[in-house]
């Protein structure tokens, strides 16, 4: 799945999607020359079950990032802009949270908030201008045929059309997985999960949670398939130079247990409504992305859609309880390996074998 990085001119995004990814070069997507770049996902079970197998070859969830030119009034009113836009699943917003004489704003002060919200006015006007045309032609049809389904997505766009008309993000509305999928072929772009990076400046890096926090407290808080981050890009910058005890070293002075890099690369996997189950052994241990709430057929697709057809049953056992009773053997003693079934859903963290024909 993919994540479109945004934001406005100066505000830290390109710099920040480089420490991510590592990514320098441009590549086409649509009619659009953006960066894309993959990054591992943070996982700290992965270690642990690592010292317990000795395997050659561990394997981190990774998400994509998409670098898109900055935004402007320019940019949202080109087609081939707004069309690649619309093909990602996810969007980060990087605000600027920083003060700096040096890099004037180009709204002339720093206010997060407003430049969120201007960005959520013009996705609208751009979702608005879909709205209206499909209206227009399911008005014609609905004249001809006579179909349910044709006037529950009148209906359904109607109340779209009301929300935006009063600024109103659609992500914001309680929406029914039967209505979700009648229009998910529009890609509506305030519809999309939306991840708010607050880039703060050096004086604040120590206190990142608390700026979250803040902004949790405001209009930005709070919302559906919405989630708020923040980073310091000047640390991270200077972290990316470091080799793994400095950089522990510089995050123990800002008092930080982690990275704004890994925070911001977890709250994207949240936001995309995916999560990890685990497998383990003398070859490899690995982590595999699933959507939420999969049952055990679907994560043995994930490895290979042969198991998802041929699935019988999964042995599961929590990681913790893995490491903790030295492997297999210990937890099989304990009688705490389960044998689940077509229905049970795979909890984060779980670590399966897949039995199948």
């Amino acid at each position: 799945m993919k994540t479109a990085i945004i934001g406005l001119p100066m505000v830290g995004k390109t710099s920040l999607f480089t420490i991510l990814t590592g990514v320098h070069d441009a590549t086409r997507v649509g009619q659009m020359e953006v960066r894309v770049g993959v990054t591992k996902v943070p996982d700290a079970r992965l270690p642990e079950l690592a010292k317990l197998f000795q395997p050659p070859k561990v394997t981190y969830a990774t998400v994509e990032y998409l670098d898109f030119p900055a935004l402007s009034k320019e940019s949202l009113a080109n087609p081939s802009y707004v069309a690649s836009l619309r093909q990602v699943d996810a969007l980060a917003h990087v605000l600027r949270v920083f003060a700096s004489d040096s890099v004037p704003h180009e709204k002339g002060s720093v206010d997060a908030v407003r430049d969120a919200e201007d960005l959520d006015v013009d996705l609208a006007l751009n979702d608005l201008v879909v709205i209206e045309k499909r209206m227009e032609r399911l008005d014609k049809d609905r004249k001809k045929l006579k179909d349910p389904k044709l006037d529950q997505e009148y209906l359904l766009l109607e109340r779209f059309q009301k929300a935006l008309e009063e600024n109103t993000p659609l992500r914001n509305l309680e929406i029914t997985a039967e209505e979700e999928k009648l229009v998910r072929g529009f890609n509506f772009l305030s519809l999309k999960p939306m991840l708010y990076v607050l880039n703060v400046g050096e004086e604040d890096a120590a206190r990142m949670h608390e700026v979250e926090a803040e902004y949790r407290a405001t209009a930005l808080g709070n919302r559906p398939r919405t989630a708020i981050t923040a980073v310091c890009g000047k640390v991270e910058a200077e972290l990316a130079e470091l080799g793994a005890e400095e950089a522990k070293e510089l995050m123990g002075s800002y008092g930080l247990a982690d990275s704004g890099i890994e925070r911001l690369i977890s709250a994207t996997y949240s936001l995309l409504g995916l999560m990890s189950f685990l497998t383990a052994g003398d070859t490899e241990v690995r982590a595999w992305t699933i959507p939420m709430n999969s049952k055990a057929p679907q994560a043995a697709g994930a490895i290979h859609t042969d198991m998802e057809k041929k699935f019988i049953k999964a042995e599961v056992v929590n990681w913790k309880t893995l490491v903790e009773l030295n492997g297999y053997p210990g937890v099989r003693e304990k009688g705490l390996l389960r044998l689940e079934g077509k229905e049970y859903i795979v909890k984060d963290g779980d670590v399966l074998v897949i039995r199948h024909s």
